[in-house]
């Protein structure tokens, strides 16, 4: 019997049925992020095999809930499910015909990343009509010296990296909290933006629809539309909101909040009945902590995790990928969980926020809790770096970079190579040869699982090396930078057209127009079941 054949498989037609009943399933894209984002389903959320034992458990926490993985024919899927398999899921099934038969079937395929949660932003705005501006609209605004105040929604590393000048920070979850503070003249201007429309968007219909007195709008196609009007950006900008609301405000935005979320049809749950329900087994639970990363790590209710709310509505798909899924908020101001769930109810998900928490509640410091079914990484022979410099100093050993491309191209040990652990094959034909491996990452956590990898393929002895890349950094030895020994391609991360500095016009406008289309495509895939309030 073939690989192939051991595992069943799920039709266009069966999946479509789950979405449109709100039954509990993943539909799973196992390729890497750039071929995810040229074509996919709606629903589909990207899982690259390369790194299944590390995301798998967080992303994909029951280990019964029913998961269907896809290629476009590269053979990714069938290995996607054997190692799903492994690593304890029990329903697990292939999407018949990959790619390919989800198109033959007729179902609709979307480009880009975050397309659930972009296509509802550009439904809200053709629904509501959120008021916005154009470039140089806002820039004449500025120019006068109007009374206005621009608030950038996307996450602070995207602000610093470029914004419109004299813009403050205020990612999306903050803006109803934050508003009345930043603009306590009614007559202030609001204008919010992002880098391309979503966020933009999202965030001036949260603030009119939470009732603040200020004209707001949405500055038109974001930054792109700022770029594209000839018009400079600021670079490495700092300006955030003060972290304390005054008490009278945050009660009057928290009034408003919930509200709104009231109005959302969220569902309201306890400390107490949040923690039983994410302790069954029978349905998927996401808990997400909406406040400030710092705010999380400050202190946070146990077996939550962190999830900025704005990125949460902006990236659905990449924290709570399975539909049908229960989605539980917390916060510590009734704000920014209510004005959160608020989205994701009308995105068609489950949602409720935890009610009656108190000081005492966030006792939890630190990163991220412990994840549930994590795998233990194999035993591996570790080397130290020094031991590496050692061993490099002779001839016969290759060393492979599994990190992300982002990261090799920006360091990586002179002499390295990358590699995506999926496409592992194929890159040791481009690699000299060599009587021993010795693998690396960022941590050294991913190496681990690749190791066992690259004996078998090989037949030759392979270290991890301890502590990974970040060890080598820290012990002061040398490094290099750039596309040196790329065994791999750099098809890991799709290049956003909004992100960076150096864009092509032509990519953004292309970008934009694809945005604009995306309501069409909604009505003709037509499993989503948005509503907007």
């Amino acid at each position: 019997m073939s690989f192939v054949q051991a595992f069943r498989t799920r039709s266009f037609e069966d999946v479509r049925r789950a979405l449109l009943e709100r039954e509990e399933i993943a539909l799973v894209d196992v390729r890497e992020e750039d071929p995810h984002a040229r074509s996919h389903p709606l629903f589909a959320a990207n899982l690259p095999l390369s790194r299944l034992e590390l995301d798998a458990p967080v992303r994909l926490p029951r280990q019964a809930v029913p998961i269907v993985v896809f290629d476009s024919g590269e053979g990714l899927a069938e290995r996607a499910a054997r190692r799903l398999g492994e690593l304890g899921y029990t329903d697990v099934a292939l999407l018949e015909g990959g790619l390919q038969g989800w198109r033959a079937a007729g179902g609709e395929l979307f480009q880009d990343v975050n397309v659930p949660s972009k296509a509802f932003g550009e439904l809200v705005e053709s629904v509501r009509h959120t008021p916005s501006l154009t470039a140089p609209q806002v820039q004449a605004l500025l120019d006068h010296e109007a009374d206005a105040v621009v608030l950038d929604a996307r996450r602070f590393d995207e602000y610093h990296t470029m914004n419109i000048p004299g813009s403050i920070s205020v990612p999306g979850a903050e803006l109803v909290l934050r508003a009345r503070q930043l603009a306590p003249n009614p007559a202030t201007r609001i204008i919010v933006n992002c880098a391309g429309r979503t966020r933009s968007i999202i965030g001036a219909q949260s603030l009119i629809n939470a009732g603040v007195p200020n004209p707001v709008a949405a500055l038109r196609n974001g930054t792109i539309g700022w770029t594209l009007a000839g018009q400079a950006l600021a670079h490495g900008s700092s300006r955030r909101f003060e972290p304390i609301v005054d008490d009278q405000l945050r009660l009057a935005a928290a009034d408003s909040a919930r509200t709104v979320a009231d109005r959302a049809k969220v569902g309201r749950t306890s400390r107490d009945e949040a923690r039983r329900w994410a302790g069954e087994a029978v349905r998927t639970v996401y808990r997400f902590d909406v406040r400030t990363p710092e705010e999380y790590e400050a202190g946070h209710v146990p077996g939550f995790r962190s999830a900025p709310g704005g990125q949460l509505v902006q990236e659905t798909d990449m924290f709570a990928p399975v539909r049908g899924a229960r989605v539980i908020l917390a916060d510590n101001d009734g704000v920014r969980a209510n004005m959160t769930a608020s989205w994701l109810a009308q995105m068609n998900i489950e949602v409720y926020v935890v009610d009656g928490l108190m000081a005492a509640d966030f006792g939890e410091k630190g990163a991220a809790p412990a994840v549930r079914h994590a795998p233990t990484a194999p035993d591996a022979d570790e080397i130290t770096p020094a031991g590496l410099v050692t061993l490099l100093q002779s001839r016969g050993t290759a060393v492979l970079d599994f990190t992300s491309s982002a990261n090799y191209v920006k360091r990586h040990i002179p002499g390295a190579w990358f590699v995506i652990r999926g496409e592992l094959e194929k890159a040791l034909h481009k690699l000299p040869d060599a009587q021993h491996f010795v693998v690396t990452c960022g941590s050294g956590e991913l190496a681990r699982f690749a190791a066992p990898d690259v004996a078998a393929l090989t037949g030759k002895p392979v270290q991890v090396l301890s502590g990974g890349t970040t060890a080598w950094i820290e012990a002061g030895l040398p490094l290099e930078s750039g596309e040196t020994r790329m065994a791999s391609g750099r098809i890991d991360r799709y290049r956003r057209p909004y992100e960076g500095t150096d864009n092509a016009r032509e990519a953004m406008n292309a970008y934009l127009e694809w945005e604009y289309g995306l309501v069409a495509q909604l009505g003709r895939d037509g499993t989503h079941g948005f509503r907007v309030i």
